[in-house]
């Protein structure tokens, strides 16, 4: 079944639909609010309460345009106000990903060195690119998503795309030594 299916069945009070378009969302939003909180707990959190904001706002939403970039919104708006509490946690707790099989299965399973570096990113460069590149959203829906321009999600790519760059080539001096 579509979004488009679901979002017409759940404003008609459907809650199979809903349990649905649950099981469909679920995997893929633990692991990407995973990545954004790096916290496994706050992730399941956000999630929750981003299928409980969907469900109350999906009249809100405009049949129109995208459905992914609406609730992906929704899950790094709600991620974002996780993060903004007071939980030590969320600062400190990386989650591994040889130990989490929640982050080690499908995008991650073999790039666990790219992982490590994003997630030690900042989080106004390693959000877009988690949304960019294990997400696959445009930059225009980006910007949509977090509520910026789209030339300060360029710029956020762009920087973070560098700092990726250095972090994973080795130091050509140390090269030369060798």
């Amino acid at each position: 079944m579509s979004p488009d299916q679901w979002i017409e069945q759940i404003r008609a009070g459907d809650q199979a639909a809903f349990r649905q378009f649950y099981n469909a969302y679920a995997d893929a939003a633990i692991r990407t609010a995973s990545a954004i909180t790096r916290n496994r707990e706050m992730a399941k959190d956000a999630v929750q309460e981003t299928f409980i904001r969907v469900y109350r706002q999906i009249n809100n939403y405009n049949p129109n345009l995208p459905f992914d970039p609406w609730f992906y919104r929704i899950l790094t708006n709600e991620c974002l106000r996780l993060l903004k509490k007071d939980s030590p946690l969320s600062k400190f707790e990386l989650p591994d990903p040889e130990t989490n099989p929640s982050l080690t299965e499908e995008s991650f399973d073999y790039l666990s060195d790219l992982y490590d570096v994003i997630q030690s990113m900042d989080d106004i460069h390693r959000i877009p690119l988690i949304l960019k590149y294990v997400k696959g959203f445009s930059e225009k829906e980006i910007a949509d998503i977090l509520g910026l321009n789209q030339n300060t999600v360029k710029s956020r790519l762009f920087i973070g795309r560098k700092k990726l760059r250095e972090q994973l080539q080795p130091d050509e001096e140390e090269e030369e030594s060798k």
